[in-house]
């Protein structure tokens, strides 16, 4: 049977590997229990930072005085949801402006939020709602999302933007737009096409603060200024109820000083560019029609109705170092900004 001779070396070795190992224990393990009570801590203290914010923002929001509550009908739920107006009326902000948006532009959205609520309670209109309920959270009035949606919505950016905007309305609290010491109807709308609308070339009524004015910010700040929609010619003809024969000449249009669209005979028939926009689903009712193979393209300028305060030309007159009384009164024009106590004090008279 074959023996092994010792290797003397290996005596010596023996030592400088188990030194060498340990070393590299130590060397891993000590970073590794210093940094996760750090990690540890960092989250902590972030979670105590959140909260600290949180309780903040709900103290400021708790300060703003409320003189009456509004009653708004959730349409998911199917249920009533009892607000103070101020927090209302922040909610509805961050519901319907970007909070990365100016805060002089916030400012002017919020006093478009407190006046339409002002004005709709003020008038009392009946729309089939629950008997409970003042208004819709949509479109049908303004839309409304509580803390809870808007913390989905917004995850790490829920304090800031909450912040932000609670300073906003803060900022204006209790004040309305008025004309000839009345509430306004606030229209506003995404963007324009370079210019607002005349109230009545959308709606029927001719109101004198809602008139035509230049906003030339939209082209270069909004994302939604310019778009396309392609539809087939079956597509155009189901929606509308017309024949046409494939030509775009069978598209007369006449326009209104904004450049919408006011009136278009569409395969011998006549339709209102608003009529147009909401039964293609066009963006604007600032539009023009190029036939490619069997599909028209309408190209639009603008987002929305173009009647009264454009979002993005806010945004514009504030980078621009506008203040929120300028916005409001430029879109809005010969109005004023009062406080509620002076243009609505039979509504408050109800509240008590």
């Amino acid at each position: 049977m074959p023996k092994f001779k010792k290797n003397p070396s290996i005596n010596w070795k023996l030592p400088t590997i188990i030194f060498t190992a340990t070393l590299l224990f130590i060397m891993f393990l000590i970073p590794s229990i210093i940094v996760v009570p750090f990690k540890e801590d960092n989250k902590a203290t972030q979670a105590s930072i959140e909260t600290a914010v949180t309780k903040e923002t709900k103290k400021a929001v708790e300060s703003l005085e409320s003189p009456f509550q509004v009653n708004v009908f959730r349409t998911e739920e199917n249920e009533v949801e009892e607000i103070p107006l101020e927090e209302y009326v922040i909610n509805v902000v961050a519901s319907e402006m970007p909070a990365e948006f100016e805060l002089e532009a916030l400012k002017a959205q919020a006093l478009a939020a407190r006046t339409y609520i002002v004005r709709f309670l003020k008038q009392g209109t009946d729309e089939g709602l629950p008997a409970d309920a003042d208004v819709t959270d949509t479109v049908q009035h303004q839309v409304y999302k509580n803390n809870d949606e808007l913390r989905q919505i917004w995850g790490t950016d829920y304090h800031w933007k909450m912040e932000k905007i609670t300073e906003a309305v803060a900022a204006t609290q209790g004040e309305i737009i008025t004309y000839e010491k009345e509430p306004i109807t606030p229209a506003f709308f995404s963007t324009s096409n370079g210019y607002t609308e005349d109230s009545e070339n959308y709606w029927q009524n001719a109101l004198p603060y809602l008139r035509t004015v230049e906003s030339p910010w939209d082209e270069e700040l909004s994302p939604k200024f310019l778009d396309q929609t392609v539809l087939t010619v079956a597509q155009v003809e189901q929606k509308l109820g017309v024949n046409l024969s494939n030509q775009v000449q069978d598209f007369q249009i006449t326009r209104t000083d904004s450049k919408r669209v006011d009136q278009a005979t569409i395969g011998g028939k006549t339709f209102t560019g608003r009529e147009i926009r909401e039964k293609l689903a066009l963006p604007s009712n600032d539009f023009t029609i190029t036939k490619k193979n069997d599909h028209y393209v309408f190209t639009t300028k603008g987002y929305g109705h173009g009647v009264g305060m454009s979002q993005y030309g806010a945004n514009g007159m504030a980078k621009e170092g506008k203040n929120y009384q300028d916005i409001i009164t430029y879109y809005y024009q010969g109005t004023t900004i009062q406080p509620l106590e002076q243009a609505a004090p039979t509504l408050l008279a109800k509240s008590e």
